[in-house]
């Protein structure tokens, strides 16, 4: 039988026009607050074990930290300090955006309050606040995407987050670059209430943990602080094991090892 070349063009112009709308479709589905809230899982996941290696870098001096952490979702998170020796032991409880510290030299909770949040994390580049505030990137800020940019070999969306009205939050911006493919968070930029720019962060070093494929390394630099930075890096990473809510609280903290 034979097929008449017009109405093969014609055809084959028709699937065209129905593939390509029903991918247009499909990419206009992914919202930036989709890609944001993918991105932040993908370092998470419903449950979390890991270990991590902290180098605090200065002018004059370096220190290395290593620790421990738990979590489940967003909302809750302990880490254990393993070294160095003064600090061992060092536990540090988040509960919603409740934050505690306990110090087992003298067998002493404390309560971080509000006035301590934007404070040192261990003398790193990280705050209080970075450490408790993970989930406020998702519910907290409004999400654009600004542009499309290649970084480091992958095509990636540009990310602006503004905070809403309402939210309490310490970045008068975050600039997010995130793989197309993976949702892989490579940079972020921090950004004050004024529009400078604070601390960078480079996210890289990727690897195959599990069923996913992530980061492993992470640096954050300073704007306005030469040759200061902190880096930190997974040693070992497990995600979705068994963990309960009452796993994460006060009582708790002394018995973590």
């Amino acid at each position: 039988m034979k097929f008449n070349f017009s109405l093969r063009w014609r055809v084959g112009v028709l699937l065209f026009v129905v593939v390509t709308c029903s991918g247009g479709a499909l990419v206009a589905q992914v919202t930036a607050r989709d890609i944001i809230d993918r991105a932040n899982e993908l370092l998470r996941g419903k449950t979390s074990y890991t270990e991590m290696e902290m180098k605090v870098v200065r002018t004059k001096w370096e220190r290395t930290l290593k620790f421990k952490g738990w979590s489940k979702g967003v909302d809750y998170s302990m880490i254990y300090i393993t070294f160095p020796a003064r600090e061992k032991g060092q536990v540090f409880l988040k509960r919603q955006k409740d934050m505690w510290n306990y110090l087992p030299d003298i067998d002493k909770m404390i309560k971080i309050p509000p006035s301590m949040m934007m404070q040192s994390w261990m003398g790193s580049d990280m705050t209080n606040d970075d450490l408790v505030k993970g989930a406020s990137i998702v519910e907290d800020y409004i999400h654009n995407i600004i542009g499309e940019e290649e970084k480091n070999g992958y095509d990636c969306w540009i990310i602006e987050l503004i905070p809403k009205e309402d939210a309490v939050v310490v970045w008068g911006k975050i600039v997010c670059w995130i793989t197309q493919e993976g949702y892989m968070t490579l940079r972020n930029e921090y950004y004050d209430e004024d529009g400078f720019l604070i601390n960078t962060e480079s996210l890289s070093k990727i690897k195959n943990i599990g069923d996913r494929v992530m980061p492993t390394f992470f640096e954050i630099v300073p704007e306005d602080k030469k040759g200061q930075k902190t880096t930190m890096e997974f040693t070992n990473v497990e995600f979705d094991m068994p963990l309960d809510d009452d796993f994460f609280s006060v009582k708790n903290m002394k018995r973590i090892k």
